[in-house]
């Protein structure tokens, strides 16, 4: 058995008190009287739940970490009072909306064990007690038979294995139609307004007797693969290619996938073009935030910027007072920023482009600009504000990201209708921003505000959807600035010298053991791995002063013995061994030990977290965020994580957010810098061992680089070019959007 999969556990009884409700999603907290006379609490998707029911819950126990031990319920069978007591003591727990403790005791007094019956099915008959008038009596009923239809279909997609939540946003979509809409079409359960899974929505159809060939399940099986191929970085798909993909999941001739594709297209569920000759097909809201994010950046480009600035005689001020000489690219790139209202600024390692931004803040505050800097991780926003000198935010916290009511889709508080307050933006590490991310951006800009991207278009490409910085670069559209100059500084390190040595396809002398850059040659990956733990445990901490939280494994794959999982494993035995004094918690295979180096794994919005002084709180911790575990309390099953300086508290349910942090892959990486990098050389899948891949780990490292393995592994990956294509059509737009004009790209 799968040690991550909780064993479920059955708990009965009667509910005595509903102590939270959320009358969007049905979430609800209540206290339960079990079997054996004890007060339980009890969590999960109970709509309308009241005092007086008696329910069957499976579930899991859990500890929360404020609030104790609950039972986590995934379902629950609920049954209605019966007796006389347990009927008055639901109508009078608030059951149905208007009827307090005296109107329950009115009618349980007058129908006693029928008094449900009369409510649900006979309203007229309530009028005949003194009080209750006739549209009283019928609006009991109304709100009594939504709860029964809203139980009604819980009970009915949980007997096929659907989760609760989306009977809630079933019937808040279709009200007392929703069972009629599932027995027509079950596949509107994986629809985007109600958020199921392909695979629930078919077990359902395929049990209620639907054809392995019916419309409704083409349909869903294409939207599916559609939004399954975002994850590929696609924004689109071809037409062909989606079809052939449809018709595998659910071995279907394609004649059916093409009649499904039309109506598809015909109802606005995707957005099918002709392009260069071929039908390529997108999700609305791709092809939306494909289109604007073109049209926006255009618009941008051609508004005019007010008023007149001796720029020369600013950037002379400026570099009096930083005592530094701007080179001709970042001279023309400051000009070119106080002009434009949109500038991109690219290059490698060491060419300058953090004294740029630094600058152009400066001609910003100089002109009375207010500038919000802003990158699309929390290390990469963190290191922007230490090299700045300025408060930096991720681009979800500027934007103010939270969940909706299902807590799964993100929404962004800032947007056209309540704008950033800012007349510019610079955006660091834009090469990761991905297209639906830009988009968010863009609207929340007021609409003459400026845009400073900045980034490294050799670096790997976002996880998301689309080529965003690449795009708009290769179209030669707007003003852009490639810094190629290497400084002084930074030519004098071998770390800055050989990354671009390998951007251009060179392969390094990596014997030449000097400065900051070193190669130890190890054939065999048990080698590699022992010297690498040895050089975070004992070397670098001892010889070179390096204290192991300074130090960073990259390896390109989580997977084999050179990958992140087993170099953690050996990490941790190194680094933080288990000890009586050190709490820990196995889950599933991995152990999570007081002292460990931990990263967040995807976006959290809902965690809270406050600074160490307890001055500053919030919430949100993002995708990339590395931290250590200060305490872990075994009981109330929760631990305590510094991001640094930021004290979270995570409950042990997620725990499926964490990975341990001294080994990371190189994607994991992007937008960081440590001051020491330890690079394993690890023969990976030919989509890993490419020359972007090597580049972007290398240019992770600030001080010192150390290479562990057989350098042909190197050389293989330097001469792999390959670069993933990505199903995008933003650079064409651009040009459309500017007439075909393909502008300047100035070196």
């Amino acid at each position: 058995m799968d040690q991550d999969v909780e064993l479920q556990e059955e708990l009965s009884g009667i509910v005595t008190a509903v102590l939270y409700s959320n009358v969007e999603n049905g979430y609800t907290v209540l206290r339960l009287r079990d079997s054996d006379d004890q007060q339980q609490t009890v969590v999960g998707c109970f709509p309308y739940m009241a005092p007086g029911e008696s329910i069957i819950a499976t579930g899991t126990w859990v500890t929360h970490a404020t609030y104790g031990k609950q039972f986590k319920a995934g379902y629950a069978i609920r049954m209605l009072p019966t007796t006389t007591d347990e009927i008055y003591a639901y109508l009078a727990g608030g059951a149905v909306k208007g009827i307090g403790a005296a109107t329950a005791s009115l009618i349980v007094n007058t129908f006693e064990g029928r008094s449900l019956d009369i409510l649900e099915n006979h309203p007229e008959k309530l009028a005949e007690i003194r009080g209750i008038s006739l549209s009283r009596a019928k609006e009991f009923s109304e709100f009594y038979r939504q709860q029964a239809g809203m139980r009604h279909l819980i009970d009915f997609v949980c007997s096929y294995g659907v989760r609760p939540i989306i009977a809630v946003r079933l019937y808040r979509f279709y009200a007392e139609h929703a069972l009629e809409t599932l027995h027509t079409d079950p596949y509107i359960i994986a629809s985007n307004h109600i958020g199921g899974t392909f695979s629930e929505a078919d077990t359902m159809a395929l049990q209620l007797g639907f054809a392995t060939d019916s419309l409704e399940r083409v349909r869903a099986a294409i939207r599916f693969e559609l939004v399954h191929n975002l994850n590929n970085g696609h924004c689109f798909i071809p037409e062909p290619d989606l079809l052939q993909a449809s018709c595998r999941l659910i071995e279907v001739e394609e004649e059916a996938a093409m009649h499904g594709m039309d109506d598809l297209v015909e109802s606005g569920q995707i957005i099918r073009e002709n392009m260069r000759g071929r039908n390529i097909c997108y999700l609305p809201e791709l092809y939306e935030a494909e289109t604007y994010v073109a049209s926006r950046l255009v618009s941008m480009s051609r508004q005019p910027v007010s008023g007149s600035t001796d720029v020369t005689a600013l950037i002379r001020k400026i570099e009096q007072s930083e005592g530094i000489a701007y080179a001709s690219a970042q001279k023309e790139a400051l000009e070119l920023a106080l002009s434009n209202r949109l500038l991109i600024i690219t290059g490698g390692p060491g060419t300058g482009k953090t004294s740029c931004i630094r600058a152009i803040l400066e001609l910003f505050d100089a002109m009375g600009v207010k500038a919000f800097l802003t990158a699309p991780t929390g290390r990469a926003a963190k290191r922007l504000s230490e090299l700045s000198g300025r408060e930096a935010s991720t681009v979800h916290r500027l934007l103010g990201a939270k969940y909706d009511d299902t807590g799964e889709k993100v929404l962004f508080s800032k947007n056209e209708r309540d704008p950033l307050d800012c007349n510019a933006v610079v955006l660091d590490e834009s090469s990761m921003v991905d297209l639906l991310l830009l988009a968010a951006l863009l609207r929340a800009m007021p609409e003459n505000a400026r845009l400073i991207m900045v980034g490294d278009i050799d670096q790997l490409p976002p996880v998301g959807p689309g080529n965003v910085f690449r795009s708009i670069i290769e179209s030669k559209t707007f003003p852009t600035v490639r810094f190629t100059e290497i400084f002084r500084q930074s030519g004098e390190s071998l770390i800055v010298r050989n990354a671009h040595l390998i951007n251009e396809g060179t392969h390094p002398d990596f014997s030449a053991n000097t400065a900051d850059f070193f190669r130890l040659k190890r054939l065999e990956a048990a080698s590699s791995v022992e010297t690498i733990t040895e050089l975070c445990a004992v070397r670098l901490p001892n010889r070179m002063h390096i204290p192991p939280e300074d130090i960073q494994v990259l390896s390109p794959t989580r997977k084999g013995e050179l990958g992140t999982i087993n170099l953690n494993r050996s990490l941790q035995q190194a680094l933080n061994p288990a000890r009586q004094d050190k709490a820990e918690k196995l889950y599933g295979d991995t152990v999570f030990r007081v002292g460990d180096r931990v990263m967040q794994v995807r976006n959290n919005y809902d965690i809270i977290w406050q600074t160490v002084d307890g001055k500053t709180s919030g919430t949100g911790i993002y995708n990339g965020d590395i931290g250590y575990i200060r305490k872990l309390d075994a009981v109330n099953e929760s631990l305590e994580i510094d991001f640094d300086g930021k004290l979270a508290l995570y409950s042990f349910t997620n725990l499926n957010e964490l990975d341990h942090a001294w080994a990371v892959t190189v994607h994991k990486a992007q937008g960081c810098e440590f001051r020491a990098v330890v690079f394993a050389l690890s023969a990976s899948s030919r989509m890993l061992m490419t020359r972007s891949v090597l580049y972007t780990g290398i240019t992770r490292a600030k001080e010192l680089l150390i290479l562990v393995g057989d350098e042909n592994v190197a050389f293989r990956m330097i001469d792999n070019q390959r670069r993933d294509p990505r199903f995008t059509f933003l650079k064409t737009r651009i040009l459309a959007a500017a007439g075909g004009s393909e502008g300047n790209i100035r070196p």
